[in-house]
């Protein structure tokens, strides 16, 4: 019996950086600052750029990668769908408009309970690459590792203090009475949400 798997999976493996495919690195430069991702320090022929609070990077460059320009798919995961894609709009991109997934298919719109993963929107970047909006406000069991919680932006943080702030409020409803607690509600209730767990009710 193989033990392959179980080694590989011995050690942090991170994705570190994506390349994307692009006919005029200048322009596309330009593109990416716009939707206000840092320019990291790199050597001259490559342009590094990350998205604000993301761990992954993405590259480019005129002799990084042979991929045709524009045939690049990747995802960018977002706390709050509407408002990102009108930060997006108002910067100048065009964003195609929000939909949800089911079984049956995309269905035009917000996922009606803003179910975590469900609701997504794409937009392009000038070479035709596309980028995947995908409204993620909560982990499902098992994709995230143990260790601490972490919120990496203010409206990442922000958003997870509205969601607690509301399902501290059904809490209270179905109480009838008013949690003087309520700082260790929310806190439990958001390390739940990263973690995937059981959220307090």
């Amino acid at each position: 019996m193989s033990t392959t798997g179980a080694r590989l999976g011995g050690f942090d493996q991170k994705i570190e950086v994506v390349i994307v495919p692009v006919s005029d690195v200048e322009r596309a430069k330009q593109f990416y600052l716009r939707l206000g991702w840092r320019l990291d320090a790199t050597p001259p022929w490559v342009v590094q750029l990350t998205p604000p609070g993301s761990d992954c990077s993405v590259q480019f460059g005129d002799k990084l990668i042979s991929a045709e320009p524009g045939s690049a798919t990747s995802y960018v995961v977002v706390s709050d769908i509407e408002a990102a894609r009108n930060a997006l709009v108002a910067a100048g991109v065009e964003v195609e408009e929000i939909f949800h997934v089911t079984e049956h298919g995309p269905v035009p719109g917000l996922d009606p309970e803003r179910g975590t993963y469900r609701s997504r929107a794409t937009f392009k970047d000038p070479d035709g690459n596309t980028w995947w909006l995908q409204e993620i406000t909560s982990r499902l069991p098992g994709r995230v590792g143990p260790g601490p919680a972490a919120y990496t932006s203010v409206s990442e943080l922000a958003g997870a203090l509205r969601r607690a702030e509301a399902a501290h409020g059904e809490h209270e409803k179905r109480t009838g009475e008013p949690d003087a607690d309520w700082p260790t509600w929310y806190a439990t209730y958001m390390l739940a949400e990263q973690a995937g767990t059981e959220p307090p009710t």
